[in-house]
């Protein structure tokens, strides 16, 4: 042993990535994949797999996902979410999430080669999980300790408050601060502070191990962790080894051969055991003289708490079951409990002697992937992973992209979960949130939650001023220019597009600088023009082609299509606002879809101002790409709303004829958020090809129940489900099904503000 050197190791942390509902041609890749990463690994160095079932804290879990009661009208609401995300924690996993960790140990001289060693070894493996579309993160030494300290003192993960600068001032060991109150061990079993714990190992390995072995072990619904131990050996050794191995096999063949000679038996069959381990040996030298294989020596080790003695008999033999199925032997580690547990840890040490040789293929079978998992913090809920049965918990605000869009056909839920996501943001936030509503569906939830529902028409004495412009419209130094490109595309929707030629062009460019003067020189104060004061102003150019265009304008402005051209009367400042265009004829609907937008755009830039998140929601959007004013403004918007803190949500069941849409298509890629329920067999084709989904992953969107489907989240995609409790009031509000609805109707009050009956 050479007393100069020191013993270092170093724990990353790695993400899960969807091998469970990858195709056959994907796994094959990711197992490929996984083989090259344990061919990188150094020799010399011992690398510990390990998988971390924990027990995730009840308070602070609730904590995370629960909307707190702020004491008004709208905490039966938060109730009734609450109870919504209790009953998906219970169909999930009872809160068990799972840490996947690779230790990494080394001897050195000096704690600067140790540093020097890691570093490389850091940026190696980084790049080797990126070819697997896994995340890898090194752990510094308070999260480390946080990993024991949960396995210790199981219950009480919350009372761990570790400062390193403060526990060395008062001479401390951090040890202090991670082990148990108490521990017994004896020859089969230990206790933890009065919860039973055992160290089992594998101990026989089948000749053929399925890629779900682990899988299996990690199914048992317990505080548990799974280590493998692997040792890799030099190439040079590993092939005298396997040379000596086969020589030592070809003597025995030579001896029993010389044995039938002596007996006068002529040379026959060799026995079955005697020619599988020739057989065996052949392969093994192969794969590692021309199969790129190498050699490890492999150790798997298990261990798993119970509350009871009993409970852990019964865990122990599910475990022993487990194993049997894939036609391993598992076994207790009898009088090595403490030196199983702390093999099994991810201290970067082994104590355990059960080795076994294995080739790269042989160890990589037990591939430690298996879904990917949502779950950032302050997110919203939005049900549980379908496979994991784990929580999905997702925060847009951390996306690069916060826009995203939400697809299925009519009656599989697309709006249903829209507003169940808009309800989180009305009463869990004090962000802004603008509704288009085409079909009518938005407006009792809106009302409910406080919000202004606001229905525009021909008929409608509501009114909506296109010429309405702040200050911060556009984010850009003179908003009128941005302003006047907007009343441009008005002037060309009402004249007919393609219709204005240059002079028309700059003709309209003068009048709105003039009609925009004296509010721009009141300092954006009091009334904003209109588009009757912008038509009066084309009245008074002495051009021809000027009272043209007036003419063009005249039925928006003065005719029976001008609810766009008088001042704003309705209540556009609330926090929740609703537009409600269901009864736009087709005469106007291009027209009303594009100012609605740039009131939206108006509101956004007004937030950015107040440091405010905006959610627009955009029910049945693939009507807005059927015109192309409309559709290119959006477009804009799209791009432009993530810099000014707001997050766009387009929902719509006709996907093969929005995609028609080259601007459709973009924004769609350009989207980090999207949910995919049921989908035709066209659509599904479509998307497919543009969003690169395998045909696993198909049958999740395939008729799939309400409420299923697939969620695609900064790339990745993760079948989900969620189902809302039916007796709620909530759910009465969101659900759009003519049987379970209440029916209200409006009806003037005598003070002229509508009331609503329930029938």
């Amino acid at each position: 042993m050479n007393l100069n050197v020191s013993h270092y190791s170093k724990t990353f942390r790695f993400t899960d990535v969807n091998y469970k509902i990858a195709s056959p041609d994907d796994q094959r890749s990711m197992f490929m994949k996984w083989c090259a990463v344990i061919n990188s690994l150094d020799v010399g160095a011992s690398i510990k797999l390990t998988l971390f079932n924990r027990r995730v804290n009840k308070n602070d879990y609730e904590e995370s996902i629960m909307m707190p009661l702020q004491g008004d009208a709208h905490d039966p609401y938060r109730r009734e979410w609450n109870r919504f995300v209790e009953n998906q924690a219970v169909s999930a996993s009872n809160n068990i999430t799972q840490d996947k960790l690779l230790t990494v140990s080394v001897q050195k001289k000096s704690i600067e080669e140790a540093r020097s060693y890691f570093t490389r070894i850091n940026a190696e493996l980084q790049a080797n999980f990126a070819h697997l579309s896994s995340q890898l993160t090194a752990l510094d030494a308070t999260e480390r300790l946080r990993i024991f300290h949960d396995f210790f003192r199981t219950g009480k993960e919350e009372e761990f408050h570790f400062d390193l600068r403060r526990s060395a001032q008062r001479g401390h060991s951090p040890v202090d601060y991670i082990c148990p109150d108490s521990i017994e061990v004896e020859n089969d079993h230990f206790c933890i502070d009065g919860h039973y714990g055992r160290v089992l190992f594998l101990r026989d390995y089948a000749n053929y191990i399925k890629d779900k072995i682990l899988d299996d072990f990690s199914e048992l619904n317990r505080t548990k962790m799974l280590t493998i131990d692997m040792n890799p050996v030099p190439t040079d050794e590993a092939v005298k080894r396997s040379t000596m191995q086969l020589d030592k096999v070809e003597a025995n063949v030579l001896r029993y051969n010389q044995r039938q000679q002596a007996n006068s038996n002529f040379p026959g069959a060799l026995p079955h055991d005697m020619e599988i381990q020739r057989k065996e040996a052949k392969e093994f030298l192969e794969d590692l003289t021309t199969r790129d294989q190498r050699m490890l020596m492999c150790c798997m080790t298990l261990v798993h708490m119970a509350d009871s003695k009993e409970e852990m008999e019964r865990d122990t033999e599910s475990l022993f079951s487990i194993a049997r199925n894939h036609l391993c032997q598992m076994s207790t580690l009898r009088y090595q409990q403490a030196d199983g547990l702390n093999t099994v840890l991810p201290y970067g040490v082994r104590m355990i002697e059960a080795l076994r040789t294995m080739t790269t293929e042989s160890t990589a079978v037990m591939i430690p992937f298996k879904t990917q998992e949502l779950h950032d913090t302050s997110g919203i809920c939005y049900g549980h992973n379908i496979i994991s049965k784990n929580l999905l918990v997702i925060n847009r605000k951390n996306l690069l992209n916060g826009n995203g869009f939400v697809f299925g056909v009519s009656g599989s839920g697309k709006s249903f979960i829209t507003k169940e996501e808009l309800i989180n943001v009305a009463l869990n936030t004090d962000d802004e949130i603008l509704v288009i509503d085409p079909e009518q569906e938005y407006g009792r939830l809106i009302r409910a939650l406080g919000g202004e529902v606001i229905n525009i028409s021909a008929t409608s004495p509501n009114h909506i001023n296109a010429m309405d412009v702040s200050r911060e419209y556009g984010d850009v130094e003179n908003p009128i220019i941005l302003k006047s490109e907007f009343i441009l595309s008005l002037c060309e929707m009402a004249v007919g597009t393609g219709a204005l030629n240059a002079k028309e062009k700059s003709l309209i460019d003068r009048c709105i600088a003039s009609t925009y003067k004296p509010y721009i020189q009141r300092g954006y104060t009091g009334n904003p023009p209109t588009l009757q004061n912008f038509h009066q102003e084309l009245l008074k150019q002495k051009e021809p082609e000027a009272r043209e265009i007036a003419l063009a304008l005249e039925l928006f402005t003065k005719g029976s299509l001008n609810t766009f051209a008088q001042l704003t009367n309705v209540d556009t400042t609330r926090r929740i606002v609703c537009f409600d265009i269901h009864e736009l004829g087709k005469q106007l609907k291009p027209l009303g879809m594009l100012v609605v937008l740039d009131a939206i755009y108006n509101r956004i830039a007004r937030n950015k101002e107040m440091k405010r998140n905006t959610w627009i929601y955009i029910d049945e959007i693939y009507l807005l790409f059927q015109n192309d004013y409309s559709a290119n403004f959006l477009f804009e918007l799209w791009k432009r709303v993530r810099k000014s803190g707001a997050f766009a949500t387009g929902i719509s069941q006709n996907l093969e004829d929005m995609l028609q849409s080259h601007t459709a298509r973009t924004m769609l890629g350009n989207s980090e958020f999207l949910i995919l329920l049921n989908q035709s067999a066209s659509d599904r084709v479509e998307l497919a090809r543009l969003l690169n989904i395998s045909e696993e992953q198909l049958r999740y969107i395939t008729d799939a129940g309400v409420g299923k489907g697939l969620i695609r989240c900064s790339g990745n995609i993760v079948p989900f489900e969620s189902q809302f409790p039916k007796d709620s009031r909530l759910y009465q509000l969101m659900t759009t099904k003519l049987s379970e609805t209440e029916d209200e109707r409006e009806e003037e009050n005598t003070d002229g503000k509508p009331k609503r009956r329930k029938y």
